[in-house]
């Protein structure tokens, strides 16, 4: 059984289903996949959370899997948050450096400098992210402990969301019988799994496409330069299809993911697939080519609004690196390949690096947030446990700690 201590739980809790990664942090700072559960997420609509009972029921199915594969009860763990009610900007901060050297003090007190904007009362800062200081007109630098100046300078990268949606993904997890240890937004979680440290200093934009948004998020010089989230996602192809077809939602579903395609060009006609209809009818026959054409045009205009967001940010310049494209939407065949003649850009499908253990279960686009919330979680322990051992009394405690700080 894996060492409690050593135990970093991620909840990723998404519009089209709630997926539980549980790692285990090993001595050489790696981190080994012990635990993997997915259920079908009901109470979500664009990343938000609009029905509390479903979606702890949900939260609870994919728990009870990943603790039994992974031997554990998880307690703690690090979530995510998504919707179109995220927004960023950058800020500035200015301060003189005491004792002519700067000390974590002076570092400290500069990103409270930038971190120093209006927020509107509904909204709270949910990462205030370093870019780079500034040292007596001296940019560039990355790491100013140390360095003798006189005035020192932040730039950052400040992410906000709505109040109420991270107060109920808190609610949820805590019905759940879990202690949120820290929200992370989705675009930061997914580039935490699948991007490269080369990608992120030459300038890299990471789209991940989930079921209800589509998170963006923009690297250069190893630093956050823009986020955001659209809400657009996977569930759109699947409606499309539905309605094209005249299909029940749940075929509609099953229908992209075993058929599915995001170019026409080059299939047959002959090609031919069974469409289950709606009302006791008979099913039909239909043509993949039909399918296809009813994906293409959703895939290409999703494309188009995160073309649109770039331009609109200033950030389409200096991706040298091009595209990577994750999450569940990744998956159908053919998108890296409209995305590409969008931007003008390469492009790949990104999938989560950097883990070992039970990898495979982990290693599709889908789990790229989950993954990252592990990884995020690694990179910063000694904040307390995200998973352990608990006894079932422990448990019921903490259930009745949620409940009181939900109602009182």
């Amino acid at each position: 059984m894996p060492t409690p201590s050593s135990l970093i739980a991620g909840l990723d809790i998404g519009t089209a289903s709630i997926k539980v990664v549980v790692g285990q942090c090993k001595a050489d700072g790696s981190v080994d996949i012990v635990g993997v559960g997915t259920a079908p997420s009901r109470g979500l609509r664009k990343g938000v959370v609009v029905n509390i009972e479903a979606t702890v029921s949900a939260i609870g199915k994919a728990v009870a899997q990943a603790e039994t594969m992974a031997g554990c009860e998880i307690t703690n763990v690090f979530a995510t948050i998504s919707g179109s009610h995220l927004r960023s900007q950058n800020s500035h901060g200015i301060v003189g450096i005491k004792n002519k050297e700067v000390s974590s003090s002076d570092i400290d007190r500069v990103i409270e400098a930038a971190k120093a904007v209006a927020v509107p009362l509904d909204r709270e800062i949910l990462h205030v992210l370093p870019q780079e200081f500034v040292i007596d007109e001296q940019d560039g630098v990355r790491d100013p402990l140390g360095i003798s100046g006189v005035r020192l300078e932040a730039r950052a990268h400040i992410i906000t969301g709505a109040i109420a949606s991270a107060q109920n993904i808190v609610k949820c997890a805590n019905r759940s019988g879990l202690a949120v240890q820290d929200i992370v937004a989705a675009p930061l979680a997914s580039a935490k799994a699948v991007l490269s440290q080369e990608e992120q200093e030459l300038g890299v934009c990471l789209v991940d496409i989930g079921g209800g948004t589509c998170s963006i998020s923009v690297f250069q010089h190893g630093a956050v330069k823009f986020t955001s989230v659209l809400a657009i996602g996977g569930n759109h192809i699947t409606n499309d299809i539905a309605a094209g077809l005249r299909t029940p939602l749940s075929a509609a579903e099953k229908i992209k993911c075993e058929y599915g395609t995001s170019v026409a060009t080059g299939m047959s006609k002959d090609d031919t697939i069974e469409v289950p209809s709606v009302g006791g009818r008979p099913p039909r026959v239909l043509s993949k080519l039909f399918l296809a054409e009813i994906i293409e045009p959703r895939v290409s205009e999703m494309c188009a609004f995160v073309h649109h967001e770039l331009l609109k940010a200033g950030c389409e310049d200096g991706l040298t690196s091009g595209l990577v494209i994750t999450g569940g939407a990744a998956e159908l065949p053919g998108v890296a390949q409209v995305a590409e003649a969008i931007f003008n850009l390469p492009v790949r499908i990104g999938s989560p690096t950097g883990i070992g253990g039970l990898a495979d279960l982990s290693r599709g686009p889908e789990f790229a947030a989950a993954v990252g919330l592990v990884l995020h979680g690694a990179s910063h322990r000694g904040t307390g446990r995200a998973a352990s051992a608990t006894s079932t009394v422990g448990r019921a405690m903490q259930r009745v700690v949620g409940w009181f700080t939900e109602h009182f």
